[in-house]
């Protein structure tokens, strides 16, 4: 209600006192006039309690929630469970359109309107951190490997001949069946070893186009963040390569808006090469609940592409997770965060040198990777190879988790292609060793107490080894693995 427009008798309330709260009130119909017109992410985040009162006033504009609402249709966003409405706002028709994600429902102007806020306020974002360049963006709501799936789908219409995906090599079976589900051929090329620390092989590439020709590839298809010790792909030059061929470049850019390094190469790119979209995750990101991706491109027309194939309507849960996420933190926050990732990414890579320093190990080096690190268990693996799943075990059961125990002769197939050394991103795998991160929103106490149980659980391993005794521990899982 906008109580400016009511007359309040003063036996009601003193005139004086009215005119605090609204005061008040003007200030942050303001803030929601200036939102909606300009587009614009708050500098500074806002409190809960505004952001929910803008999600309950264009909840009112959805018809489900009209109170004069007389629904004839098949699908009239009914909500059976009063706790499940209460978790959306009472938001039910979802976004888009059958058959176009980015299409208005007559339905639900206050769903478009909150699908379409979210979508400029990602760019707005995605610009404020290094990307002027990008021409647009969209939230899918589906996981990063789906979305990777559907923008390979969305360059099939453009190239039905082409079959064959060049993929450079990374051992995270989503990013592989993101092209086997979308009927796709992948090609993998493996990544060149130097000192152990993964790179690119543009060479490969370069080969693989000529032999397979270019109307045969739908496109280049490369990963930024990921395990170390796999450094980001070389996306500038890949995307050179692109350019000379005319071939499309996609890019899993999954972790990669927390890096300031990545954001930097991608808008340096968009000069000198070619990149048809790149995929970021929400969760990773944004630090929202697992389920959503952002398309994002340099060239505003592919993006409708996509969102032209994507089939029927599509759930709003994760724009209204993003929008909220964002108004919460404002431009300066996640500003922070990015901030607070690389201090301490450079924090834990100072302490687990000095760590792999006194236990007579080494942490590969990664230049180009701006989140993962990787430390070598070669004195574990030369006294005992069983042991060394065992401490990934260890660490898990007293609360650690993320961290990634590798050791060679892991074998995955996946979808029919055999993967030697699975989690490793390569087939030669010598030395066993452990990956550990720090992603946005890591703090010091966590990695504070990582190295207190990472030094305890490293010397019961040692007493453990000496006394020549057994665990009573489980192995790890194949998902604790990979």
């Amino acid at each position: 209600m906008n109580f400016d427009q009511v007359n309040i008798p003063g036996k009601l309330l003193p005139a004086n006192y009215l005119q605090l709260g609204l005061a008040a009130q003007r200030s942050k119909q303001r803030s929601f006039k200036e939102l909606l017109e300009k587009r614009k992410l708050p500098v500074n985040g806002w409190p809960d309690v505004q952001i929910e009162e803008l999600v309950h006033k264009l909840a009112t504009l959805d018809s489900n929630n009209f109170p004069h609402k007389v629904g004839m249709g098949e699908r009239e966003a009914r909500i059976a469970c009063k706790l499940v409405a209460r978790r959306h706002y009472n938001f039910g028709h979802g976004i888009g359109r059958s058959g176009d994600l980015l299409e208005a429902q007559p339905k639900a102007a206050g769903s478009t309107l909150l699908a379409r806020l979210t979508n400029a306020l990602i760019l707005d974002l995605m610009r404020g951190i290094g990307l002027p360049s990008c021409a647009g963006c969209f939230l899918v709501p589906m996981c990063t490997g789906m979305t990777i799936s559907l923008c390979l789908l969305t360059l099939s219409k453009r190239r039905p001949g082409a079959k064959y995906v060049l993929w450079s090599r990374i051992d995270q079976k989503s990013c592989f069946k993101a092209i086997t589900a979308a009927g796709l051929v992948p090609v993998i090329i493996p990544c060149q070893v130097q000192d152990d620390a993964l790179h690119t092989n543009i060479t490969s590439f370069g080969e693989k186009i000529k032999v397979l020709g270019v109307q045969n590839i739908l496109c280049l298809y490369t990963t930024t963040s990921c395990f170390a010790p796999r450094n980001s792909d070389d996306i500038y030059e890949v995307s050179k390569l692109s350019q000379q061929w005319g071939i499309p470049h996609l890019v899993n850019n999954a972790y990669g808006l927390q890096s300031a390094d990545i954001v930097r190469q991608l808008e340096r790119i968009h000069r000198v090469g070619r990149i048809d979209y790149f995929v970021q995750s929400t969760d990773k990101n944004l630090l929202v609940p697992v389920g959503g991706a952002i398309v994002a491109s340099f060239d505003e027309s592919l993006l409708h592409n996509v969102a032209n194939s994507y089939p029927g309507r599509a759930s709003g849960s994760q724009s209204l997770d993003v929008l909220m996420t964002l108004l919460s933190l404002g431009l300066n926050g996640f500003q922070s965060l990015i901030q607070q990732q690389n201090e301490n990414f450079i924090y834990l890579k100072e302490n687990l040198k000095k760590f792999a320093k006194s236990h007579g190990e080494v942490v590969i080096e990664t230049r180009l990777n701006f989140i993962s690190l990787a430390i070598t268990l070669s004195t574990i693996a030369a006294d005992q190879m069983e042991s060394i799943t065992q401490l990934g075990s260890m660490l898990h059961q007293r609360g650690v988790s993320g961290t990634r125990v590798v050791v060679p002769g892991q074998i995955k197939t996946i979808d029919g292609h055999e993967f030697l050394d699975f989690g490793s991103h390569r087939n030669d795998l010598k030395v066993p060793y452990l990956t550990v991160a720090s992603a946005l929103g890591t703090t010091r106490n966590e990695i504070d107490k990582f190295f207190d149980i990472f030094s305890k659980c490293w010397i019961q391993l040692g007493q453990h080894k000496n006394d020549n005794q057994n665990f009573n521990l489980p192995k790890s899982t194949d998902n604790e693995l990979h």
